[in-house]
């Protein structure tokens, strides 16, 4: 049975899946309480239909302290403002039900949103070295040029971003910076997105075609590139939007240092070969045949690029080696894309072969 405990006043909050195996529910509300010894325990149950409250009470009656049951199958249980009448009071007033709930949740979106600042904040302050160094090598008041893929700022984050947070504090802390910003077609997020965030913080930034990277890391005006990541191996593979791989060979080829930011939720510590193990998505044909943008009337339009009658092919994603990765910035530091080099930032994590968790 799905659970989930939170304690809430030195007393534990159960909130268990008791649809299909009411029984497993009632144990696991029974063994909270006795088998750690706190002396109230609340359950709050769902439940597929109304019908079945009546019998949920009666089987669980003495086990918990206070219990809430809420049919899963009702409309008004899919309304949050409705959540207080959805919810059947067995024992207990529905109103602090729906006042406990309601605060769990609202404090653990506000954790949540407070860790995800933090990490990015740590990306960024472990990347500034970065960039200083790059400075530091250049004339005096000469900016640093660093290169970026599609969006990894605070727009798909909550705040600093992963690849941008270096960028910012660079900006803010008075080291002169420009940005070439790589269109990322064909969904265009460096070039609608990046370019936005940069814009209204007031970072120098310039909008590039996608293939025109490597034409400027030859003529050396790209001093180095900072790229997100959607997925990580154990081996320091990255997976992210297509064309990081072509930037990352290009980079090499002309001895730019190329670099991934990237929080550790999004390593997945069961996979080593990124290109034989991670599934690449393969997108509409219809983001590479068209594309939408803001008309002289102001509104956003789309057109037609490709004739009516040729294939497309939209793979989304692309996986970029660890051998063309110089390092990963993570908020526990720098480090080399390799088992060791990750294995050694996070040890907690890379012993148990530790969870995953989504991000983007």
């Amino acid at each position: 049975v799905a659970g989930r405990l939170e304690t809430l006043a030195r007393a534990p909050l159960v909130v268990a899946d008791g649809a299909h195996n009411p029984a497993a529910a009632a144990a696991l509300a029974a063994a909270l309480r006795d088998g750690f010894a706190w002396r109230r325990c609340f359950l709050v149950l769902g439940v597929m239909a109304d019908k079945d409250l009546r019998g949920m009470g009666e089987a669980l009656a003495g086990l918990a302290d206070g219990i809430w049951c809420c049919a899963l199958d009702s409309p008004r249980a899919r309304d949050p403002a409705s959540l207080a009448d959805a919810m059947r009071p067995l024992g207990a007033p529905v109103a602090e039900a729906a006042s406990v709930a309601e605060g769990i949740a609202r404090a653990r979106a506000a954790a949540i949103c407070d860790e995800d600042v933090a990490v990015c904040r740590a990306i960024g302050e472990h990347g500034l070295p970065l960039i200083r160094a790059a400075a530091a090598r250049k004339p005096a008041g000469e900016p640093v040029n660093v290169l970026t893929h599609c969006n990894a700022g605070w727009l798909a984050t909550v705040d600093w971003g992963t690849a941008t947070a270096p960028l910012y504090m660079a900006h803010d802390s008075g080291v002169p910076i420009h940005v070439w910003v790589d269109e990322t077609r064909p969904r265009n997020q460096g070039a609608s997105l990046t370019a936005f965030e940069l814009g209204r913080h007031g970072v120098p930034h310039t909008v590039i075609v996608d293939n025109a990277g490597g034409h400027l890391m030859q003529r050396g005006m790209v001093d180095l590139c900072i790229v997100g990541t959607d997925r990580t191996t154990a081996a320091g593979d990255v997976a992210n939007k297509i064309g990081t791989y072509l930037k990352a060979l290009a980079a090499r080829d002309n001895g730019v240092p190329f670099y991934v930011a990237l929080p550790a939720a999004t390593i997945d510590w069961t996979i080593s070969d990124g290109v034989a193990d991670i599934p690449i998505e393969r997108r509409g044909a219809e983001e590479v045949a068209e594309v939408s943008g803001l008309a002289a009337s102001g509104k956003v339009e789309r057109v037609r690029l490709v004739p009516e009658g040729s294939p497309v092919e939209n793979h989304a994603f692309d996986v970029t080696p660890a051998r063309l990765v110089d390092g990963l910035i993570t908020e526990r530091g720098l480090c080399e894309a390799s088992p060791a080099g990750l294995a050694g930032l996070f040890p907690d994590r890379a012993a148990g072969g530790g969870a995953r968790r989504s991000t983007s």
